[in-house]
């Protein structure tokens, strides 16, 4: 099951950090602040990973999934994981540039991505 899961979540990682990506750029590049940039972009990534990794990474053999069950759970997750990556991204842009922010939150988030797998397989979708 880990040999079919890992290579999904990854796929629907990938997704979400394009969708998450292109969501904070645009929205920073408009002058809205980083930190709620960030919380904005996320809710747009948190929104797609939490229909497909249900639907295609964790659901049963059978396509099922149990969203009502995941949804506080991947809540509490998303919140958690949001909180540290927007202050590694707030961090970066006071210390560095917006412009470097705008290359290392995708690095940030892809390493959040890998506690998040461990959360989602072994708490969330369980």
């Amino acid at each position: 099951m880990l040999s079919r899961q890992v290579p999904r979540y990854a796929a629907v990682g990938l997704l979400q950090v394009v969708a998450d990506s292109a969501a904070f750029i645009a929205l920073t590049a408009v002058g809205v602040g980083t930190a709620p940039a960030n919380l904005a972009s996320r809710l747009c990534g948190a929104l797609l990973g939490f229909a497909m990794n249900g639907r295609y990474t964790f659901a049963d053999r059978d396509g099922a999934w149990a969203a009502r069950r995941a949804l506080p759970r991947f809540a509490a997750v998303w919140i958690a994981l949001t909180l540290v990556g927007t202050a590694a991204v707030v961090g970066i842009e006071r210390h560095a540039s917006l412009a470097l922010t705008w290359l290392l939150k995708p690095l940030v988030d892809a390493l959040l991505a890998a506690l998040g797998f461990l959360l989602a397989r072994h708490w969330v979708y369980r």
